[in-house]
């Protein structure tokens, strides 16, 4: 009964101080560290203090040929968080320890403890991809009643004299083999408890940085500056309840909300060495209040302690930080660290796309610029030439057609969105189809577009041209009059629009030869509907040559 009561105070002792060093912050349960060196090396100090200290305060028994120990507990543990090496060397490091403390038993525990450590190594390797089965009670118990039986059976094999072993059997066996697996089992109930805080740390700072980054979204579509940094700031601070919440570009602070915004004012130089050293390393910079303090450059009468300083960062370029802050008398909690990181890197995220979203409106407005300029020379020279010599011989038309022309260029200078509707475009390109009627005599345009249709956007000057190239390079090379025809219908989710022409005179060849006009539709149109959106184009040589386009009739672009 001594025995028993001795163990489970050695057993009760392991909680407490497993449980004080799970709380501490050098000890990060399942965390990724322990796959590394550090972690590993960490590990091992940590179980082998445990085994080495269940040695120390364990029970002699007869006349101390053996001990009453939970070294076991030690070994298990650390063969099933860190693996087979880990595991062995723990129960080798303990196993050493014991046979120095002499013994008939001592060669047996050595080896047996050695085993246990490894045998849970290699549960751990088999359940490695398992952890919901590994990190458990239930196998923290029965893994260490494995091993402790197998424990009794080499000291059987392994001590002589044999009813010596015998006797040392009885006497450590009953405690041994159903104290140390609960010892085993109750640590690693320790451990999924502070995993579990750690969890729910995690949770709560993923959830509170995603409603930052939600509600900073809109901010920084129009820009990271001087309008936008306040309400930015202020986001952070609601959400993370910190003491005070900065943001700065690379030499001024933009905006500041909390305590010491008497002092630290939107417009100031950047005095503080964190700032500089988070932007010079493009890394977060704690400093705790503990082992480092914040001191402001500004005032003395600072009542900011604690900081976290986390870059902004786009394209490998530092733009600026955002800052939280803590007074004296507040601990920087570690759920406020972790928030303030990933605060950091989701706003990081959101400039980049603020900047890909910039990049794509000044691109869109580049083609659209091109796709003004792309107004053929010719088709202005000939416009005017044919104007001149309408104006000869019936005046009214030419100044309809003259109407026409500016028309034209005025629609093609006031388009500036990236979309517009189906009924814009043929508007758009009208007035350039009444004056080609009137260079080609017998031009004939036909447009079969319902109402209902007219509404769907399409990309602004797309029409226009399909249009040309059907007049430039088919009808004006007929030797009678020609057609054109516009058609556009529904087709399988999506609406089809054909631009066609009865010369037939498209070559394939010609392809490599086409201007800025048809590549820029294509590539606008492959960009907001993707590869199959078009255009198509087939042709029938003589007879027919369509251009097809394709646009979905969901997703909004229906007014």
């Amino acid at each position: 009964m001594r025995s028993l009561v001795t163990l489970f105070q050695t057993i009760s002792a392991f909680l407490v101080l497993f449980y004080l060093y799970c709380e501490s912050p050098a000890f990060r349960p399942l965390s990724s560290d322990w796959a590394r060196p550090r972690g590993r090396v960490r590990l091992f100090l940590v179980f082998t203090g445990i085994t080495i200290l269940g040695n120390y305060l364990g029970t002699p028994v007869l006349k101390g040929g053996a001990i009453i120990n939970a070294r076991a507990v030690g070994a298990v543990l650390a063969g099933l968080l860190g693996g087979p090496a880990l595991g062995g060397l723990v129960g080798a490091t303990a196993g050493v320890h014991r046979m120095s403390l002499g013994g008939i038993a001592a060669l047996s525990g050595a080896v047996a403890t050695t085993l246990e450590g490894l045998l849970a190594g290699f549960l751990n390797r088999r359940l490695r991809d398992r952890p919901e089965v590994l990190i458990t009670m239930r196998t923290a118990l029965l893994a260490t009643f494995a091993g402790e039986v197998l424990h009794m059976g080499i000291v059987l094999l392994l001590t002589r004299p044999f009813p010596d072993a015998v006797e040392i059997v009885k006497v450590i066996a009953p405690p041994m083999v159903f104290l140390n697996p609960v010892g085993a089992a109750l640590l690693m109930a320790v451990l999924m408890h502070r995993q579990r805080d750690l969890d729910r740390v995690a949770a709560a700072s993923s959830a509170a940085a995603l409603r930052v980054a939600e509600r900073a979204l809109g901010l920084l579509g129009r820009g990271f500056g001087p309008a936008t940094a306040g309400e930015m700031a202020a986001i952070v601070k609601e959400e993370t309840g910190v003491g005070a919440v900065a943001v700065t570009d690379n030499e001024h602070v933009l905006g500041f909300v909390g305590l010491g915004a008497d002092h630290h004012r939107p417009g100031g130089p950047i005095s503080s060495a964190l700032t500089r050293q988070a932007m010079q390393d493009r890394a977060v910079v704690f400093a705790d209040g503990v082992h480092q303090a914040f001191t402001c450059g500004v005032s003395g009468d600072c009542p900011l302690h604690s900081a976290l300083v986390v870059p902004l960062e786009v394209d490998g370029t530092v733009l600026g930080t955002v800052q939280l802050f803590e007074p004296k008398n507040r601990r920087f909690l570690h759920m406020n660290r972790r928030l303030g990181e990933g605060i950091g890197a989701l706003l990081s995220s959101q400039l980049l796309i603020a900047k890909y979203e910039e990049q794509k409106n000044l691109l869109v407005v580049s083609e659209l610029r091109l796709l003004r300029a792309q107004v053929n020379p010719h088709f202005l020279f000939n416009s005017l030439n044919t104007i001149m010599a309408i104006l000869r011989s019936d005046a009214a038309r030419g100044r309809e057609l003259v109407g026409h022309l500016s028309g034209y260029f005025r629609k093609n200078l006031q388009r500036h969105g990236e979309l517009s509707t189906l009924e814009e475009e043929l508007e758009h390109i009208r007035a350039y189809l009444e004056i080609e009627k009137a260079r080609f005599e017998g031009l004939r345009v036909e447009i079969d577009v319902a109402p209902a249709f007219r509404r769907v956007k399409v990309p602004t000057f797309t029409l226009q041209p399909l249009v040309e190239n059907a007049i430039r390079h088919g009808v004006s090379r007929m030797a009678g009059p020609g057609t054109v025809r516009i058609l556009a219908f529904p087709e399988g989710g999506a609406l089809r629009i054909d631009v066609e022409d009865d010369a037939g005179a498209y070559e394939e060849a010609r392809r490599s030869r086409e201007g800025l006009g048809l590549p820029i539709v294509r590539k606008r149109l492959a960009s907001l509907f993707g590869p199959g959106a078009g255009p198509e184009i087939h042709c029938e040589p003589g007879a027919l040559t369509r251009m097809t386009l394709r646009v979905p009739l969901d997703g909004g672009l229906v007014e």
